[in-house]
Order: structure tokens, then sequence, then C-alpha cells
């Protein structure tokens, strides 16, 4: 999502030349691209002037430190004053002392705040909330439709209500948001979240029944939704929102598409409000809370671990992975059946592409960004469904697969020989590459070995 900025201030960071004081000389040219990237990248003109008078404010005439050379000074500037914009402290969510707490969801229509009210509460029930759904749209018989099938998909509980179609108006929004919350409340819901009608611009009706609802649930959280898609209409909109409603949160969707990243960096500073989450794609899991200082990391080139660590602790089977780190080690207990076991694993925690990018560009990761944009999704199905041709002793056993095997198990994949190959050889480099870590082999011998299989980025090559 931040691809395009990150890109472009790296490339600012290396043209800045000086030694010992950063004089406004040797940087006017570095402030020019930056905020030439952060235009670029649609962030607010507001918000690009104040930072780079900031960066100018806090560079000029400083010392650079020790161990920093001015490069370096300026790149760690950049990023305070960056996570100054974001804010510096993860937002915390509000909820009410009398339950239940009500979040009341606001938005255009086609920001994905349907979805997002689904995702919002399998975030909620992981944390060991009880969240109550209900659509107060009586306009689009269509949009309260997709909440329940949503609602269904997460196991979430779902308030319908009798819906007086002739009667649709904010008479009925109230009557249906009324009944909802009671009925929380009667369940044991400790959270009921309102899922709003939406409209294609902003006007007076919607705002009215939107403060209406304000008035009548006095919700813990107001969230805005918005389309990060659409840049500096989304930014608008949360000004618009926020201006009559006053909202305690921002939510950022499809961050997982081309979205430039310029909403995320303008929403907190013209609102005041917080982001607070961040929809990463299509699933309910697609969906993460949004850190200030893990961001600015991605857009710097840092990588986010941090958030790597967190996906992986939730999505991954400890048990499975201990098992198969001590058959691993082994080498020789480290079968076809463990191979596939293991992409399996890796494929829970996203795609690669969203991986690799919260890895850093610097060190052994350097270069990475622009091989994120040729990794072949489609590799881990195919080698998949070549494991998966295989007989289960075959599986156990690789030395069995002889000619006539390899030709049953191309053709039963719908793949070629050559790709089974390919398998079989990769397969035969890992065992040998975790026999010698095992064993305690020498460095050089395991990076020989990595080295090999980094070249070989796109199957069957």
């Amino acid at each position: 999502m931040f691809e395009n900025l990150s890109e472009k201030l790296q490339r600012s960071f290396k043209n800045l030349r000086g030694e010992g004081t950063i004089s406004d000389e040797n940087i006017s040219e570095a402030l020019r691209e930056i905020r030439l990237a952060l235009l670029e990248s649609d962030v607010n003109l507001a918000v690009v002037d104040e930072l780079i008078e900031h960066i100018r404010t806090r560079a000029v005439g400083s010392q650079v430190a020790t161990a920093l050379s001015p490069t370096e000074q300026i790149v760690k500037i950049v990023h305070d004053e960056l996570v100054n914009v974001l804010g510096r402290d993860t937002a915390r969510f509000k909820f009410s002392s009398q339950p239940p707490s009500v979040i009341l969801m606001a938005g255009l229509q086609g920001s994905g705040k349907t979805t997002t009210t689904a995702k919002l509460a399998q975030w909620l029930k992981k944390g060991g909330h009880r969240p109550m759904l209900v659509s107060v749209d009586v306009y689009r018989p269509a949009a309260r439709e997709q909440l329940k099938v949503v609602a269904q998909s997460i196991s979430a509980q779902l308030y319908e209500g009798h819906l007086d179609v002739k009667g649709a108006g904010t008479d009925e929004v109230l009557r249906l948001a009324r009944e909802a919350k009671r009925e929380a409340a009667n369940y044991g819901c400790d959270i009921l979240i309102v899922d709003t009608a939406g409209r294609n611009h902003i006007d007076a009706e919607l705002m009215d029944e939107m403060a209406a609802l304000k008035k009548l649930l006095n919700p813990s959280e107001i969230l805005f939704v918005a389309d990060a898609m659409t840049g500096q209409d989304a930014v608008n909109s949360a000004k618009a929102f926020n201006d009559h409603l006053t909202i305690t949160g921002a939510i950022l969707t499809k961050m997982d598409g081309d979205a430039r990243g310029g909403a995320a960096l303008s929403i907190r500073h013209v609102t005041g409000a917080p982001i607070k989450f961040l929809g990463t794609g299509e699933k309910p899991d697609a969906f993460e809370a949004f850190h200030p200082d893990r961001i600015v990391g991605r857009i710097m080139g840092h990588g986010d671990i941090a958030t790597l660590l967190e996906r992986a602790e939730e999505r991954l089977d400890k048990g499975k992975a201990e098992q198969f780190a001590k058959k691993a080690l082994t080498g020789d207990g480290f079968t076809l059946e463990d191979f596939r076991d293991q992409l399996r694993q890796i494929k829970k925690m996203g795609s690669m592409k969203s991986i690799l990018k919260m890895l850093p560009s610097v060190g052994p990761f350097a270069g990475m960004s622009k091989a994120v944009e040729n990794v072949d999704e489609g590799q881990f199905n195919r080698v998949e469904n070549i494991i998966n041709s295989m007989t289960a002793k075959e599986r156990a056993d690789h030395e069995l697969i002889n000619g006539s095997r390899r030709k049953r198990i191309a053709a039963g994949s719908g793949t070629t020989v050559q790709d089974v190959n390919n398998l079989l050889r990769q397969y035969a480099q890992m065992r040998k590459m975790f026999k010698t870590m095992g064993s305690g082999g020498g460095i050089k011998a395991q990076q020989r070995m990595l080295s090999q299989m980094q070249g070989r980025q796109r199957f069957g090559r």
C-alpha cells in the first residue's frame, strides 16, 4: 500500500550529501523530493507543507549524531515526524461502563462499510467479546441481506427485526436501532455494531439521520470507514462526517490494492481522529489494528516484523511448527508430506506478497520490494498439487519416484515432468540444508545453500 511512497523517499534520501552539519543547502533538494513523493502519494497539501516545515526546522543546523551520517539523521527525523502525523500511540478502543457498548459505523456507499462491520465483529470476538450486528439501512434491502450473509460466515449474532418497507425513513431506522440495543442486552452481547445507510455523496438527510442515531444510542465509538483507493476524496468525506458527528476514529479499507497511502497520512491531521484499523483483503481476518510506528516502518522501508510475528503467532499451529523443526533438523525425517504441510501453514499467513512486504528493504532483504512484484502466487498451489498427486509411499520416500512415476504425477497435477523434477530437486536441497543446520554445519555451507535456493525465485527455474 505504501510501496510508491517508500520507493520515492528512499530515492530522496540517497540524494542527500553533507558532513558534520546538515545545512539548508544540502537538504533543500532532498526536501523537494520528499515533498513531491508525499504529494504523488495523495497526501493532503496542508499536511505535506506542515510536515516539510517541521523536518526543515529540526534538521537545518542540527549537529549530526556521531553514529549517524547526514542521510541517516534525516531518515530519523522524517521517521519521527511521520509518527507524529499518524499519532505516536496505537488508538485505544472505547467501551461503555454499561453494556452493550454501541459502535456506529459511518461512511459513504461503496466504502466497504458492511464487510468492515463483520471484520470488526470477528476482531472483537477474538478478544473475548460478544458482538451483535444490526443493519439500519432501510433503503437498500440488499445491504441488510449482505450483513446477514457476512454475519453467518463469522458466526456472529445478528438482529434482523421486521422492516416496514413502506415506512422506510429515519423513524424506522431509529426503531430498528432501539430494538437491536434491547436485544443485545437480552442476549448478553456486550457490543452492538450498527451498520448505517450510506450515500453516494454527503447530504443533509444522511447527516441528520446519523445525528439522530448518535443521540439515541450514545455510541462509545463512531468509526468512519474510508476507501483508501479514493485518496483525497476519503479525507474530504472524513472531515465532513467529523464536522457533523465528531468521529472517534477511522478505518481504511482496500489497503491491499493500489492505494497510495496518502489518506492514512492525512485523515488524522485533518479530523484529529486516529486511524484505528486497516482492511487488508476480502477475508474476515484480513483486518489489523493500526499501529502508527509500524506503518511508518513500512513507509521508510524498515519493514514490519512485529505485525508479521503477531500474524504467525495467531495463525500458525505451534505444535506442528515444533514437530516440523525436530524432523527437519534431522534431515532424514523431513518428507514431502512435511513440505506440503509447511506450505499450507505459510498460506495461512496471507499472500506471499503481503509477507515479503513486511520484511525490511535493507541488508539481506535489499531489493526485495522489486522482487515482490514478480512473485507467482500460484506457485504454492502448483507445488501442493504435485505433492497431492503422489501416493503416500512416494511422499514418505521421494527416492521411489522414478521416470514413469514422474510422468503420472505430472499428468495428475496438471503440470509438466520438468516441474516435478524442479520440485524434487528443491526438496532435496532443503533436506540437505536442514541436515547441515541440525548437525551444526559451517555457516558458509548454509549460506551457499540459501543462495542457491534464493536464485530460483520462480517455480520451474
